[in-house]
Order: structure tokens, then sequence, then C-alpha cells
């Protein structure tokens, strides 16, 4: 896949991280994101890498921008920085992460029978799950870690919370579909489904109702990102999606 692909998937992400964000302050190569709001998801208070950068530098470009916080979180989009910045930040205690960029190259099915959900129609099964991940934080934390999302409206033309439902009308399935037609540029987030609801074919909705609605508004790259270690990246693999490059996470405390 040309390289170009992966530079505009990068500007995309890049750009939806800004536009998101309720305050942003320019770094050397990069910036940092806050919210307030949301001060316990470290997604929402991290800085963001995406242009080349001293690796040295960056722990301490870190602690000074993210300092009042008791977490850090450093995301780097081109995969030969992040891996410059593993060995610096490693040593200063972070832990590391490597995601790919997946490329839906496969056909488009005629249609999903996923809807078009609001945040409150997933927040119990999002709540519920968060709670499992973190069953030791308060209530506070789940609920920044639920509304979040609200703030992801924020970052592109178009945003669709998708989800799947049972037939007793429980969201089994859901995830967030971020469209910038301009450009066209689709991405798929946060495809989750209830542990009480795996392989049923939820999922497959979900995700076949987002590939249509993005190639229905002319977005014909269309990316997610997956853990490099988990069994998703395989399942995405069979449904027609492809690595066009990989993205680094550090996070600490």
């Amino acid at each position: 896949m040309p390289n170009s692909e992966l530079q505009r998937v990068n500007s995309f992400l890049s750009a939806f991280a800004r536009r998101q964000a309720a305050r942003i302050v320019d770094l050397p190569g990069g910036f940092a994101v806050y919210d307030d709001a949301f001060a316990h998801s470290r997604a929402n208070n991290q800085v963001i890498i995406d242009t080349a950068v001293d690796s040295e530098a960056v722990p301490a470009i870190a602690e000074e921008t993210l300092g009042h916080l008791p977490h850090r979180m450093i995301s780097v989009l081109d995969d030969e920085v992040g891996m410059a910045c593993a060995e610096p930040l490693i040593r200063d205690g972070y832990t590391h992460s490597t995601y790919l960029v997946m490329l839906h190259a496969g056909p488009v099915a005629a249609r999903g029978s996923a809807e078009e959900l609001d945040l409150d129609a997933i927040r119990i099964p999002l709540t519920r799950r968060w709670r499992g991940l973190l069953p030791d934080v308060d209530d506070e934390v789940i609920r920044h870690l639920v509304d979040r999302r609200e703030a992801r409206r924020r970052g592109a033309d178009i945003v669709h919370f998708l989800g799947a439902r049972t037939e007793e009308g429980e969201v089994a399935s859901w995830a967030d579909l971020y469209l910038d037609p301009a450009t066209g540029i689709a991405q798929i987030e946060d495809l989750i489904t209830s542990e009480a609801h795996l392989r049923r074919g939820y999922a497959d909705a979900v995700l076949t109702t987002a590939l249509r609605l993005a190639a229905d508004k002319g977005c014909g790259t269309r990316f997610l990102t997956a853990d490099a270690t988990d069994w998703p990246r395989h399942w995405y693999e069979r449904c027609g999606f492809s690595v066009i490059g990989r993205s680094h996470c550090f996070e600490r405390g």
C-alpha cells in the first residue's frame, strides 16, 4: 500500500485529536490535548507526536505538559518515530503498546442491520464493560470513560454511534464511525461486543453497517486501529482489512 495512504490516515488521526480536544498546546514534534470535563480519561489528556522529534526529549516534554495529572499517555503516530521513542520512554517507566493501522480493501455489503444510537442507548452496556475492566476504580472514573464519547462528536464532520440489538432490544455490540467525506476518509473505532453476546454475529452487523455508511458517503479510505497482540486483528483480516502501518502508545501511572 502506498505510503501516501498511511500519511492520509495519520493526518486524519491528528486532526481528529485536535478537533475533539477542549484545549491544545503545541509542542516539539506534536501537541498535547486536554479536556478537564474528562480528567480521568487518558485519551482526552495526552501528548500526541505526529512529526519527527528528539526521542530523548519526549519524557521531559510529557512531564512538563502532563505533570498535573496522575497519569501519562503518549501516542506516536509514525512507526519509525515510535520505535525511536521506545527506549527512552521505557527507561522512564512507561509501558509500550503497538497498534496496527488496518485498511479495508474488501467488498462492501449492500446493507447492514445495525442502527444509529445516541449515547444513552449504549451507556448501560458500556458502563458494565468498563466496570468489568476496571473493578477497583470509583464511579467518577467510569462516568468519564463513558461520557467522553460525547466529545468525539467534535472530532469529524460526521460522527455516528452504531449498535446492533438483540431480539429483546438490548444493545449487544456497538462502535463509533467517523466520516470526513471531503477527504474520503472514514475511521471505525471501539468496536465492542458485550461478553454475553459474543460470537452471535452482532459485531459483524455493526462492522458491515459502518462500512456501508462510509462507502455511501464516498469514503474510499476506510480504516481502523487494532492492538497488535490481540485476537481481533485476525478477525478484521478475515473481514477484508489489511495492515498498512503501525502506531505506538506509551503509558505510565
